[in-house]
């Protein structure tokens, strides 16, 4: 049993086509911007003359990519760019993306945000054909069945095409070909974000549209659920490509607007900011409570925390400040060196925290581990009171789809009541956001939301109930 100490999710996708020979250190800017995604390891992989070069390994982009390393990418116009948090797979350089594939007449390079469910079984199959797998990572599934479906079919464009079809789960997926087109797919349901950018330069892919702007792309559009965008010399050629309807297609994972993705993303027509904003609101409404400051824990529950104050005029203020050069506290191996983690990575402002009663706003309790040593921390630094706001629902389901909480049994909300959650974790009081309070926060939404790891309802299918709501209509 793998015991899960945060929630993570799996990747970040990166790709550009254009009319200079700018793709790698393009496809580098945009894997900085998406290193929230994924911190485990990246690699870009660079098209040209047919050929597929791609570099990866384990680490921070920073890290994988030197100017050396980058310098000595070759020069060309589409690459396809890969960040990696493992929910299949260790974290080897061997799981890290892309991965590239040789058919018949040339090369692919693919990289992969989210989790195949059926990846066992496409193997099996795959092996059985004659193909060799030398990772454990589901994405080396994809890129291996792109090129295998490619083989058969008259071209690239219907081989990926094929092969989606065979996918089940959550994929949004950058596809480069060795004869320079970039393609783009998001999967049925849309869990996983997946938009368009363009410049003077071309065209570009990402999983989030911060990334877009932080390379100079204006944003364009959402990649639509089950849709298949190709681009080649900077131009979109083919788009509007549907994919069918599966029976296990979910919708948008409504935690990337609680947690995953940057506040100035705006996915599927809805900011972050705004939809974080709007859930402190609805917090304040559902759950109130007699206090002289609200403060958030960085980084996610700074925006609720706003819509917190605004939302009962209680005043805002900063509770902590944060060590940026500190890692994530849960790859720790022993708890008391995670503790230490905690504590350096978030220190209380004392100066605002002294003889307060404070509403402390966070985006989620798992194990509780976290929120029990951040309150002790307001606690030792004077707070009068504490009163901890969360604005996701108590975490009680897995999920199968790319979010790595995966032990129902670790989480603390189907191991004690919220009285008794209170007590552990040392707050004055509790209280999360409910279900429709989260789905009318993510109101604008274009797309329904899959709400399994709070619900535990299912694709409808007729195996559980049916969570499929549209945001918009809530």
């Amino acid at each position: 049993m793998r015991i899960i100490r945060k929630r993570n999710e799996e990747c970040a996708v990166f790709g550009v086509s254009l009319t200079v020979d700018e793709a790698a250190g393009m496809t580098y800017n945009g894997l900085l911007a998406l290193q929230h995604r994924g911190q485990e390891g990246a690699g870009i992989a660079v098209a040209y003359d047919n050929k597929i070069l791609c570099h990866k390994d384990a680490g921070l982009v920073s890290e994988v990519f030197s100017s050396e390393t980058l310098a000595r990418l070759p020069k060309g116009k589409t690459a396809a760019g890969h960040t990696r948090y493992s929910t299949t797979g260790t974290s080897t350089r061997e799981n890290v993306g892309p991965f590239v594939a040789d058919y018949l007449t040339g090369r692919i390079a693919a990289a992969h945000n989210g989790n195949i469910t059926n990846a066992g079984e496409l193997r099996g199959m795959l092996r059985q054909n004659g193909l060799r797998f030398d990772a454990t990572s589901d994405s080396e599934v994809v890129s291996s069945l792109i090129a295998y479906c490619t083989t058969t079919e008259r071209d690239t464009l219907s081989g990926v095409i094929k092969a989606a079809g065979l996918l089940r789960g959550a994929f949004s997926l950058i596809i480069a070909t060795g004869r320079g087109k970039l393609i783009a797919v998001r999967d049925p349901g849309g869990f996983r974000p997946l938009c368009l950018g363009r410049s003077e330069a071309g065209y570009a892919a990402a999983s989030e549209s911060c990334a877009l702007d932080a390379c100079g792309f204006a944003f364009v559009r959402d990649v639509t659920p089950g849709e298949v965008v190709v681009m080649d010399k900077g131009e979109i050629i083919h788009q509007g490509v549907r994919l069918p309807p599966k029976a296990d297609s979910r919708g948008l994972c409504i935690f990337e607007y609680v947690y995953f993705a940057r506040p100035d993303s705006v996915l599927d027509g809805l900011s972050v900011y705004d939809a974080r904003f709007n859930m402190g609101a609805v917090l304040a409404e559902e759950c109130p409570a007699e206090a002289d400051i609200v403060c958030g824990v960085p980084d996610s529950g700074l925006e609720a925390a706003g819509g917190y104050s605004a939302g009962s005029g209680v005043q805002l203020a900063s509770g902590f400040v944060k060590n940026r050069y500190i890692g994530r506290s849960f790859i720790y191996p022993t708890q008391s060196q995670r503790d230490s983690a905690v504590r350096q990575k978030l220190n209380p402002l004392t100066a605002n925290i002294r003889g307060r009663r404070v509403v402390l706003v966070d985006d989620s309790i798992v194990r509780g581990t976290t929120s029990e040593k951040i309150v002790g921390s307001l606690k030792s630094a004077g707070a009068k009171e504490v009163h901890l706001r969360i604005s996701s629902p108590p975490f009680r389901y897995a999920c199968r789809y790319g979010t790595d909480i995966d032990a129902e049994e670790t989480l603390i909300a189907n191991r004690m009541t919220q009285d008794g959650i209170c007590r552990k974790i040392g707050a004055d009081s509790l209280g999360y956001i409910s279900i429709d309070g989260l789905k009318r926060a993510c109101g604008q939404c274009a797309l329904p939301f899959c709400t399994e790891c709070f619900t535990g309802g299912g694709a409808p299918d007729g195996r559980k109930k049916d969570v499929w709501e549209r945001g918009a209509g809530i």
